[in-house]
């Protein structure tokens, strides 16, 4: 109930707040097992995202964040869980026995969507970085799971890296087409960079629309 509440904030701050334009909505799963994947700039894209998807999918949608920072204390920790929702991920594995990447195969294993940032961390705003290799994990183990692109523009700039207030600015999110494992892992994360870089051109083209 509480994460439902949230996010209903979250639509309307998105629908008045922000200048919304998606491209291809209709490309975003349904239902998963699936992983959406994303460029990372702002924590306003985690919440953009889930203002995507239909309140009544909000349960079986489930963001990837680095535990360290998002289950920090427990009030932290609360928040995340109860009301984000967040899978947590070990960025140092401090137990060489437990896969960080464990409660991310049990929602997939569950049919629910992760929404991950493979860049790892967020960056300089509408910069992107190179890719890390966790998503090719989840892709192996389950591959079926469609992997779907996502690349957004402007987040970075409506809420920078280190600031807390919300500048109203037109925001493009770019939605690729899904991509499953292709049975090599070189061949996967090239296969997903090209992806990105299609993305990335396209909003270079729409600039000029």
């Amino acid at each position: 109930m509480l994460q439902k509440l949230f996010y209903i904030f979250v639509k309307i701050g998105v629908l008045f707040l922000l200048g919304l334009n998606v491209r291809r909505k209709e490309l975003l799963p349904a239902s998963g097992p699936a992983i959406i994947v994303a460029n990372h700039n702002s924590h306003l894209d985690t919440m953009v995202l889930m203002a995507l998807m239909p309140l009544s999918k909000l349960k079986d949608i489930k963001p990837v964040a680095a535990a360290d920072y998002f289950f920090s204390n427990p009030r932290k920790a609360w928040i995340s869980e109860h009301v984000l929702g967040i899978i947590p991920v070990e960025r140092e594995r401090k137990d060489k026995t437990w896969d960080p990447l464990q409660g991310c195969y049990d929602a997939l294993e569950k049919g629910q969507v992760l929404i991950l940032f493979p860049e790892g961390s967020r960056g300089e705003p509408e910069q992107m970085t190179g890719l890390k290799k966790g998503v090719s994990f989840l892709a192996e183990k389950f591959p079926q799971a469609p992997v779907v692109p996502v690349f957004t523009h402007g987040l970075g700039k409506a809420l920078p890296k280190g600031t807390f207030l919300l500048v109203p600015f037109f925001c493009d999110i770019f939605i690729g087409d899904a991509l499953t494992w292709t049975g090599d892992r070189a061949s996967f994360m090239e296969a997903l960079k090209d992806r990105f870089a299609a993305l990335s051109k396209e909003k270079n083209f729409a600039a000029w629309e």
